[in-house]
Parts: structure tokens; sequence; C-alpha cells
């Protein structure tokens, strides 16, 4: 079925450049893996990792003006078709850009040309295929979020996930059998996850009887023609546990820390602080506006010691995300290794964004994307500065580290910057995200607040005391070894270019969220806002 409002396309410049962030990675790749000369794979890297960032702040720049503009997308600006040869069983390569998909989009392009730029420098074996790696990690995430379409939204997915096993076994930062183990186990999770993702976006194709993939088309046919309460059920089940695989939900969430601690720099900054972001975005961007009865219609679930109680899918999952913030966040205080303890707390915080979405709200929804903007680049800052940490200590072990500062200052501060970051700060991006989701929480159940909120306290615990334990105080005898047999320098500009554009990022969204709050909003107010009672706005500060 092609889609019913082709006419009011626009195939104009801004419109090309969704295509030209998505083709650059990936054409560099191909020419690297047809045997680029070494002299020219550099530059040709480089390049395509900047493309995609130049678009993306183009297109953020452009976005108040394009949206402004009653193109019939339902506020999809940008919009292309391209069609495949595929129209026949509803699918076409439909790009464009919501309130919803422009600040991950701007996110992934961002993350990627800092990990893109950090591997440059990274001296690793077989830098070609490495970087070659990275490009398509890169080009595929920049398709999943700008595909309208559901098929090219779960493709591009898969494109960019692929890689990422391979980096862990191949390029992995610990012993070899670790990293494998450490490489299976995210393929078998994420596998799992994925194809659970898939049954629930074929399902939901086959239901609607629209006999298309396209978002636009999906979103205005059951509007009028909703699916029954219990299909919607059913559906909303599948993509939460399927989607809360790939985000680390809580229990399902030991392939994350794993992998993370073993994944080289640059693949762990693309998978935690962007990849993982795909099913938030999938629950946020397709389930709550085409199932909005499949959270809160009653499921059947047998507890014997409670018979009479019927839950709903998002009461579950906020009894889950609670085990992100506090069962992971006890765990992630435990931690000794500080890479370990920064996947760890990825997990935790991931626990914030599944609160959010249980609340149903434009309000809890819009706080998960301001949060996923902000936990993207947080903790791709914290990979990032964690392997600098690494390359001057020779560990990961807290307690063979200390008084790093000393000869580190650089490094120091923006290690804190993005442990306060990490925490909640105010004057960084986390903030908006956190604050937003809890007083959207508030009117979800304030016991669920209360909970929620100690979360913060066992955030500035871990995140502070590595801060002291690196940093601060008189340097290990572990650590003066190191440091006599390997004089100690601060960050070159090869590593502080990719920290200081993470840092610049979070900043100012931090300083300025209405930049990204007032698209998300308009967004969700068009797509989540029926028959909702909840406060509709995000931020509502200056």
């Amino acid at each position: 079925m092609s889609p019913e409002y082709s006419e009011t396309i626009v195939n104009d410049l801004n419109s090309q450049l969704l295509i030209l962030a998505i083709a650059a990675p990936l054409a560099a790749a191909l020419a690297i893996a047809l045997g680029l000369p070494d002299r020219f794979t550099r530059t040709a890297a480089a390049v395509a990792f900047a493309v995609p960032a130049g678009v993306a702040l183009w297109l953020w720049s452009q976005f108040p003006a394009y949206e402004a503009i009653p193109a019939g997308h339902l506020g999809f600006t940008y919009y292309s078709l391209h069609a495949l040869g595929l129209e026949k069983i509803g699918i076409h390569l439909t790009l464009g850009l919501n309130g919803i998909s422009l600040p991950l989009f701007v996110l992934a392009a961002i993350v990627g040309l800092a990990a893109g730029l950090y591997a440059l420098q990274s001296g690793a074996e077989r830098l070609r295929i490495y970087l070659l790696l990275l490009l398509v990690m890169q080009g595929g995430l920049m398709g999943a979020f700008a595909s309208i379409d559901l098929f090219f939204f779960y493709f591009f997915h898969e494109l960019a996930l692929i890689p990422t096993f391979i980096m862990v076994g191949v390029w992995g930062t610990r012993s070899e059998s670790d990293n494998r183990y450490a490489a299976m186990k995210m393929a078998v999770y994420l596998t799992v996850g994925a194809m659970l993702s898939l049954i629930g976006l074929i399902a939901i194709y086959q239901k609607s009887g629209v006999e298309s993939f396209d978002l636009i088309n999906l979103r205005t046919a059951l509007a009028g023609s909703p699916m029954s309460a219990t299909v919607q059920k059913n559906l909303f089940g599948l993509l939460m546990f399927g989607f809360g695989v790939l985000v680390s939900l809580w229990p399902f969430h030991t392939w994350a820390p794993l992998g993370y601690g073993a994944a080289p720099s640059s693949a762990a900054m693309l998978h935690a602080g962007v990849l993982k972001k795909f099913g938030l975005y999938g629950l946020i961007q397709i389930a709550l506006p085409l199932l909005p009865a499949g959270g809160t219609t009653a499921v059947v679930i047998p507890l014997p010691l409670l018979p009479n109680i019927h839950p709903t899918w998002t009461g579950l999952l906020a009894c889950l995300a609670l085990g992100n913030v506090l069962v992971i966040g006890f765990v992630t205080m435990a931690q000794r290794d500080l890479k370990q303890m920064i996947g760890f707390s990825s997990v935790m915080h991931m626990g914030y964004a599944f609160l959010g979405v249980a609340c149903l709200s434009v309000l809890g929804a819009g706080g998960v994307v301001m949060l996923m903007v902000g936990h993207g680049l947080s903790v791709a800052l914290l990979f990032l500065l964690a392997t600098s940490v690494h390359h001057r200590t020779q560990t990961f072990e807290l307690n063979e580290m200390g008084g790093l500062a000393q000869k580190a200052p650089v490094l120091a501060a923006l290690f804190t910057a993005a442990t306060l970051a990490s925490i909640g700060l105010p004057g960084f991006a986390n903030f908006w995200g956190e604050l937003t989701i809890f007083v959207a929480l508030w009117n979800f159940s304030p016991l669920v607040t209360a909970a929620a909120v100690a979360g913060i306290v066992i955030s500035a615990v871990y995140g502070l005391r590595a801060v002291a334990r690196v940093f601060f105080g008189q340097p290990t005898p572990e650590f003066a070894k190191v440091a006599a047999s390997h004089p100690t320098a601060d960050l070159g500009w090869s590593e502080r270019l990719p920290a200081l554009m993470l840092l610049a990022t979070l900043l100012l969204v931090g300083f300025w969220p209405r930049s990204l709050s007032d698209p998300v909003n308009r967004a969700l107010q068009a797509s989540l806002s029926a028959g909702e009672s909840a406060p509709t706005q995000v931020i509502v500060s200056r």
C-alpha cells in the first residue's frame, strides 16, 4: 500500500540531507571494504563521521521553521519517499524527523562523531576493519532514527547491532575468553529481544489491516479504527519485553554491564550512548501511539500468593524499572572496576526512562526523550574518559588509582563534569529529563516516586566516590609504580576534542532545554494527549 499522502511530499534539499547522513558512513565503509588505500582511510572515515553531525546540526537549526509548515505528515518534517521495489508488501524507504526522533538523530550524530574521532587516534589493531565496523554502526544508527517505515526502522537497528558483537569479541579490553563470553551473551540476549520486537511489529502490520509498515499510515488508520483492547494488550506486552531486553530492563540486563566492560571505547560509546535508546524510542514512537489501551488493560499473570491481582503492563513495567534503579543501583555501588561501574550505572539510569514510559503521559514520555539525550551524551563521555584513565594508570581497578588530578587536571575536570551530569546536576541535559520524569511519576504513584528518588543518592555515592578514588588523595603504590615507568601526561587534543564536543552539547541542552523540549512537546501532544488529563508540558521554564 502506497502512502496516501504522497501528493504532499516536498523533496527539497533538506529532505535529501537525511539520505546523505545515512549514506556517507555506509559509503565510506564500503570503500574501505573494497580496498581503499591506507593513506586515504583515515581521511575518508573522518569525513564520513563528520557529515552526519553537520547534517544533524543543520536540520536541528532549521526544524522550527519546517515544523510550522502543515504538510500532512503528522508532524514529520524533511519527509522523503524512495521506492525500492517492495511497495507490493507495504514497504517504502520513507524518511523524516518529528519532535521525538530529532533529538535522537542529533544524539546519534554527535556521539558518532566523538566515537569516530576517538577511534582514529586509538591505535587499534586492524584499524581499517575497526573503522569499517564503526562506520556501519553509525550509518545504521542514523537510519534507524530517520526511518518512518517500521521495516527500515528495524533493519537499520540490526545493521548497527551486528558490528557490536564483532567488536566486543575481537577488540575487547578483557581477556580473550572474557571477550568472547561477553560477545556471546550480548548476541543471545539482544537477538531474543530483537526477535520479540520484530514479532510485535509484524503483528501490528497484520492486525491493523493497513497493509503498510509506514508509521504515518498506521497512526492515521488506527486513530479512526483502533485494534481491540485484547489485541493491543498482547502486542504491547510483546513490544515492552522485546524493546525492554534491548534497553537492559531488569532482570534481563546482565548482558549490558558485561558487554560494556569488555567493549572497546568507541563501540561502548555508540552502543550505550545511542543504540541502547532504540527500544525506548520504539516504545514512545510506536507502542504508545498505536496501542493506547495496551498498557492500561489488565493482564492475567499467575501469582500464586496473589491470585486476585491483575496488574497492567505499565504497572509491571514500573516494578521492573524500580529493580533497575534500586537493585542495580546497589550493585553499582559495590563495583571496584571503573568501566564495570559505568556499565552498571548505565543500566541503572535506564530504570528512570522506563518509569517515564510507564506513566503513559506526554509529560513522562517527554522526560524520557530528554533523559535519553542527556544519558547518551554523559555515558559516552564517561566511557571515553575511563579509557583515557586506563591509558595513564594501566588498570580499571579503583583501588589501584589515586592522585591522578595532579598529573592530568583536564582529565579530572572532564570526568568530574561527566559524573555530575550523570547524577543529574542542574545545568546539564540529564537534569531536565530526571526532573520531568519525577513530576510525571508523582501523578502515577507517589510511593514509586519516593523509591525512585532514592536512586539520586545512590548515583551520587558511587559517582563521587569514583571521582575521589581516581583523581584525589595520595597515589596508590600500584599507580606510583606505573607513573614512574610511564610518565603521566594530561589529555592531548586528540582526546580533548571529542570529550569537549560531548560536554558542550550536555551544557547546551542543560542551559537551553527548549531547543529540544518544544519540538518534543508538540510531537507528543499530537500522538499521545488524546484523553489524557495529566500535565502535558515537558519543560515550561524559560
